[in-house]
C-alpha cells in the first residue's frame, strides 16, 4: 500500500488560512493598532503656558475640547501652540481667537519654518485684553494652516479668578 504525503496539502492549507486573517484586517483597525503604540508622525496638538504644558492632544481625542482658564497672574506669560502634522512642519500658520459666533477677535500669522515641532507663541496680555474675554464670555482658540485650512478648534479659553489658572 502506497503513503499519500499529506504536508504540502496542510502546508497549502496553512497559508491560506494565514492569508485571510493578514487580509481581514482593515486600514482603519491597522491604523488603530498603530496609534496606541507612539504618537510619533501623527497629527496632535500641544498647549504650553510659560513653557509648562497644559494641554495635549493627540488622536482620536483632538475632537474633545478642553477648556483653559487663564487669569492677571500670567498676563505676561507666554500661551506657546505646538501643531503637529505627521512629522512634517506646517506652512502659512495661524493662531486664531474667535468668539462664540465665529467672530475674529485677534489673529497671529506665523511664518514657514522646517522645524516640524516650532512653538507658536502668543502673548498672554494679549488674549486677557480681549473685551469679550473681560466681559466673562468664552473665547475659542483655533490653529490653521495650509495642510488644515478649514482649522481646529483647539481649546476654549476663559478668563478666571488666581486659583482658576490653567492647569495640565
Amino acid at each position: 500500500m502506497k503513503k499519500i504525503n499529506y504536508q504540502p496539502t496542510v502546508l497549502f492549507v496553512l497559508l491560506i488560512m494565514l492569508s485571510g486573517v493578514l487580509f481581514s484586517f482593515s486600514l482603519k483597525t491597522a491604523e488603530a493598532i498603530c496609534s496606541t503604540k507612539s504618537n510619533f508622525g501623527g497629527e496632535g496638538f500641544e498647549v504650553y503656558l510659560n513653557d509648562k504644558l497644559v494641554l495635549q492632544q493627540f488622536g482620536e481625542k483632538m475632537n474633545s475640547v478642553k477648556s483653559l482658564q487663564l487669569d492677571q497672574s500670567v498676563s505676561n506669560g507666554q500661551l506657546a501652540i505646538r501643531y503637529f502634522h505627521c512629522g512634517r512642519p506646517g506652512k502659512s500658520r495661524t493662531v486664531t481667537i474667535k468668539d462664540e459666533q465665529q467672530v475674529v477677535l485677534k489673529e497671529w500669522r506665523f511664518g514657514d519654518t522646517k522645524d516640524a515641532t516650532a512653538k507658536l507663541c502668543c502673548n498672554v496680555k494679549d488674549i486677557l485684553a480681549l473685551p469679550k474675554l473681560k466681559a466673562g464670555k468664552k473665547v475659542n482658540l483655533y490653529y490653521a494652516s495650509s495642510e488644515l485650512p478649514n482649522g481646529r478648534l483647539l481649546a476654549t479659553l476663559i478668563a478666571g479668578n488666581k486659583s482658576n489658572v490653567a492647569q495640565p
